[in-house]
């Protein structure tokens, strides 16, 4: 079947702006999943810290009637000593679970019991141990006897039970929204992909009605196809496996994602290739005989394709691009955490060190204002957070003025607060919560990126059991402060009970 070279060109660009569409529907759904994976880890760190200090609350109750009872038995103080510590952190633990209950008055009303149990505990504690140290001994048992103590332990276990249950229940709701996510997502990676497997065949099919030599082309393509189409096989079917693994769900979304794009490259590739042939052979021709058909043919095989092409290979360099940084930020998630003792002020020194070249180039100096306070936490997730803050007070820099950038921290009791200031080009106050979101940036888009590196620091410093938050004043530079804890605990590690 013979075809003008405008029907050719309107097919084709008709085929490509359907996979251009196929393409933006497949990174709204990504960016979908990965909104629903950031409020799902929200969530979730809320209530492993819910869990985790009514877990520290209970744990500080057995420490102090521990301490109360070893003095009772022996009269040595230094049994007082536990119940001292305790008795002094309870009221820190019970604001604590106030202030991650707030918004939620059931929760609030089983914090105001706990907190009405563990004062009464406290009050029946203490009344023991000043009998007892006014030598009043037996009234001091006495009391001990009566239960009341005993009585309220266990009114508190029931309330922090009644506190663990609601959410173990909430985590099972957003489970199972999660796996309906899951399977939307695969029919859409799915769908999307045979789509563009239709639409590029579609491409290939009118291209070869030209030319014999483009024949090879389609044969070495559907060869790639039958091979990729495997890999698709087995990739969903590993995605099938994985629906259970939260933590991993947007690293397989992202990793079938890239499957059509690679069919689309190849399909480019071979493209090209024929055409390449495909303008050989013309070029030997005389143009002088050409009938208008192959006159039109020739417009086409010179400028028509390779501009759609072109606009192919724009368009997959795009989406790649944006799976690599969805990759970036859903292996972080996957990553086991491993706590050990990291001296801030060598980290940072090695940071800076990694960067002083460049920083030289640009006529910026970066300080660090030791000594800098150490912690217990995981190495590898530091360096990516400061490498990246760092990396970003370079990149934008006001080419005005001379570079600082100066690196800062101190200690607040089990919390360390970090700062990486720049006197750089600034960040509008609109945009200081939005450029940490994923695939967001702010001002003016002239520096190279694709609107990852500080959502990438939010969920590390997150993942840390931290916070990083933004203060700047455009034109004037950019204050980055991180806190995080001392000792960082892994959500699996469980607080000790003693019987």
């Amino acid at each position: 079947m013979h075809m003008s070279g405008s029907t050719v060109t309107r097919r084709a660009l008709l085929m490509l702006l359907a996979a251009a569409l196929a393409l933006l529907a497949i990174i709204v759904m990504s960016g979908w999943l990965a909104d629903s994976t950031r409020q799902y880890s929200g969530s979730l760190s809320r209530m492993t810290a819910l869990r985790v200090a009514a877990g520290t609350l209970l744990s500080q109750l057995q420490d102090a009637e521990i301490g109360q009872r070893g003095y009772l038995l022996t009269e040595d103080r230094r049994y007082l000593k536990p119940y001292e510590a305790a008795d002094a952190a309870v009221e820190s633990t019970i604001a604590r679970l106030r202030e991650l209950a707030d918004g939620n008055a059931d929760e609030l009303r089983i914090v105001d019991r706990l907190a009405v149990l563990a004062a009464g505990k406290r009050e029946e504690l203490a009344e023991t141990i000043a009998l007892m140290k006014a030598g009043r001994r037996d009234e001091s048992l006495a009391i001990v006897r009566t239960g009341r103590g005993m009585s309220l332990m266990d009114d508190a276990r029931r309330s922090l039970a009644d506190l663990i249950t609601p959410a173990d229940a909430q985590l099972d709701t957003q489970l199972g929204a999660l796996t309906r996510q899951a399977r939307i997502s695969g029919w859409v990676a799915n769908l999307g992909g045979l789509f563009i497997l239709l639409v590029v065949g579609g491409a290939v099919w009118i291209a070869l009605s030209y030319t014999r030599a483009l024949m090879q082309a389609q044969r070495a393509i559907q060869s790639l196809n039958d091979s990729l189409e495997q890999r698709v096989s087995d990739r969903t079917m590993e995605l099938q496996r994985a629906n259970d693994e939260i933590q991993r769900f947007a690293y397989i979304v992202s990793h079938d994602l890239r499957a059509p794009l690679v069919n689309v490259m190849g399909f480019t590739s071979e493209l090209e290739a024929g055409l390449a042939s495909v303008t050989a052979d013309l070029d030997r021709r005389p143009a002088e005989g050409d009938d208008p058909m192959a006159a039109e043919a020739r417009r086409a095989v010179a400028e028509d394709m390779p501009e759609a092409i072109g606009f192919i290979r724009t368009s997959t360099t795009k989406m790649d691009r944006l799976i690599n940084a969805i990759l970036a930020l859903s292996r972080q998630g996957s990553r086991t955490l491993s706590p050990e003792p990291v001296s801030m002020q060598a980290l940072l020194e090695n940071a800076v060190g990694s960067f002083r070249h460049r920083a030289g180039e640009l006529r910026c100096a970066i300080d660090i204002a030791g000594p800098l306070p150490s912690l217990v936490s995981d190495r590898l997730a530091l360096e990516q957070v400061f490498g990246n803050l760092l990396d970003n007070a370079i990149k934008y820099l006001d080419p005005a003025r001379p570079g600082r950038i100066a690196i800062r921290g101190r200690a607040e009791e089990d919390r360390l607060t970090f700062e990486v200031a720049d006197n750089g080009r600034g960040i509008a106050p609109q945009d200081h919560e939005r450029i940490f979101e994923l695939f967001r940036r702010s001002g003016v888009q002239d520096r190279p990126g694709e609107g990852i590196g500080l959502a990438y620091v939010r969920t590390l410093v997150r993942r840390l059991q931290g916070d990083v938050t933004v203060d700047s004043v455009p034109g004037q530079g950019s204050v980055f402060r991180i806190s995080l804890p001392r000792i960082l605990t892994l959500a699996s590690e469980k607080p000790a009970h003693d019987a």
